[in-house]
This record gives structure tokens, C-alpha cells and sequence, in this order.
């Protein structure tokens, strides 16, 4: 029965930790879709407009290798040309990609 005590007394504070935390998650989850509406709606203008995205600049070694197939060494090989950050890299290369059609 002592057990129990501390149990029942904790349960009303884990319980109002759970909604916050729900209530977090579900506004996260709103700013995410509420993010990718704006990026579609900017693309569908771009695409009206006749704008594309810029190319980045990139060392011809990552395009070697993007053309090769080998997409995790020409992101590393972009990290080290230019001393970005993984994510930076990463979406530098997938960008190249998609405006080569490389997949």
C-alpha cells in the first residue's frame, strides 16, 4: 500500500507532462505542413514564372562523382572542397542531382 501512495500522487503531474508534451508535438507537426505549403507554393510560382533554382557552385571532383553513381563520396568530397556541414553538404548534392536528373 505504500507503494501505492507515491504512485497516485505522481500520477496527476506525469499526466499534465503527457499533454504538454502531445501538445508540442502536434504544433511541431503544424509548422512542418504549414512549412511545405509555402515551399510548394513558392516552387509553383518559380515554375510560373520561368525561374529556376540556381546551380551551386561545385568542385568538378563532385560532379565526377555524382555522375559516377557515388553520391556519399561526392558529398564528402564537396565537405572537403568546401568545409561545410554534412546537412549543407548533403543538400548541395541532392540539388545538383535533381537539376542533372541523376536521381
Amino acid at each position: 500500500m505504500e507503494r501505492v501512495v507515491p504512485f497516485a500522487s505522481m500520477l496527476p503531474l506525469l499526466l499534465v507532462v503527457l499533454v504538454v508534451a502531445i501538445g508540442r508535438r502536434s504544433a511541431m507537426n503544424h509548422r512542418v505542413y504549414r512549412l511545405a505549403a509555402v515551399e510548394r507554393k513558392l516552387d509553383l510560382i518559380m515554375a510560373h514564372l520561368g525561374i529556376r533554382e540556381p546551380e551551386p557552385d561545385v568542385p568538378g571532383v563532385v560532379l565526377q562523382e555524382l555522375l559516377a553513381g557515388r553520391k556519399i563520396q561526392a558529398i564528402k568530397e564537396y565537405r572537403k572542397a568546401t568545409g561545410a556541414g554534412l546537412k549543407e553538404a548533403k543538400d548541395a548534392v541532392e540539388l545538383l542531382a535533381r537539376q542533372r536528373n541523376l536521381g
